[in-house]
């Protein structure tokens, strides 16, 4: 995995800058990243770009969940921001953070309208024991298994309707060709990987309900109505108006007028954490008078 993961400042981020800066498109994208001060240490990661090409958010991820912690250290909280674009002040929080009350309410405060939450394909709690991967299943002890779908649309409508924001829910998509190379031959792994429930990319508005979207048809070139995307990849499109944002403010807004900021007090420290500080003082040289070698 350190083979595979990149530097946030690579070559493969730059690419995906230049070609937002060409296109005049903002991307967020997750990956999984490397630092340069350690071989091993890698962050589950997400950079939103802008129009310009320019990285305005580099989120780690707080906490990795689980067996994510195989794999994952922990982030901090200098990405817990929202950029201020011309659509409106956007946000990010990657998978399971979308349960972090306070991570949410953060983004919140900072007038959040519209809120990315990336999600992975499948998420195997239990080994499945149905076919379809559309729907969660039970396994042999009758417990079911993690609900994909049901879990990630909770947790993001329950923030939409708190911000009062629109979510973009996006979820990774696993092909064969990953799954073989996962499974690396096992049938038991392939099993797993292939009849696990997957997660499923689509939009609410700022009820939590969710907001009708449309795929383009790539020989037609006509939207075609599509609620979510989930099987296949694909890009899915949605009208937002973040003029809908306002009224539900005005019943509820949990950061202003609906707050009781004398009674409670959310510090966040937003510090990138390195792993040493050093402190030099310019004016301090040295005794030594080391020699030229010959």
């Amino acid at each position: 995995m350190a083979h595979e993961s990149i530097f946030a400042d690579g070559d493969e981020i730059h690419a995906i800058r230049n070609t937002a800066k060409h296109a005049n498109v903002m991307v967020s994208v997750g990956f999984s990243e490397k630092v340069r001060f350690s071989s091993a240490t890698l962050y589950n990661s997400n950079i939103f770009i802008g129009t310009s090409g320019e990285v305005l958010i580099h989120h780690r991820k707080l906490m990795p969940t689980f067996f994510e912690k195989l794999t994952w250290a922990p982030g901090d909280g200098y990405g817990l921001r929202v950029a201020d674009t011309p659509c409106g002040k956007i946000g990010n929080l990657i998978c399971g953070e979308n349960t972090n009350p306070l991570a949410r309410y953060s983004l919140m405060a900072q007038g959040e309208n519209i809120h990315i939450s990336t999600w992975p394909p499948i998420w195997p709690t239990r080994v499945p024991t149905t076919d379809d991967s559309s729907e969660p299943s039970k396994n042999t002890s009758n417990k079911p298994n993690y609900d994909n779908v049901t879990a990630n649309r909770t947790r993001a409508a329950a923030h939409c309707f708190e911000a009062k924001c629109f979510g973009v829910l996006c979820s990774g998509v696993l092909g064969d060709d990953a799954i073989q190379t996962i499974a690396g031959g096992s049938s038991h792994l392939t099993q797993v990987l292939k009849q696990s429930q997957r997660g499923a990319t689509q939009f609410l508005d700022p009820t939590g309900a969710p907001l009708k979207g449309f795929t383009i048809d790539s020989e037609t070139g006509e939207a075609v109505a599509n609620d979510f995307l989930q099987h296949d990849e694909g890009i899915l499109y949605a009208d937002l108006d973040t003029e809908d944002c306002i009224e539900g403010k005005q019943y509820h807004d949990v950061v202003g007028g609906y707050q009781r900021l004398d009674v409670f007090d959310l510090k966040v420290n937003r510090a990138r954490r390195e792993p040493v500080s050093f402190t030099e003082d310019v004016g301090n040289v040295p005794s030594q008078d080391w020699k030229s070698l010959d």
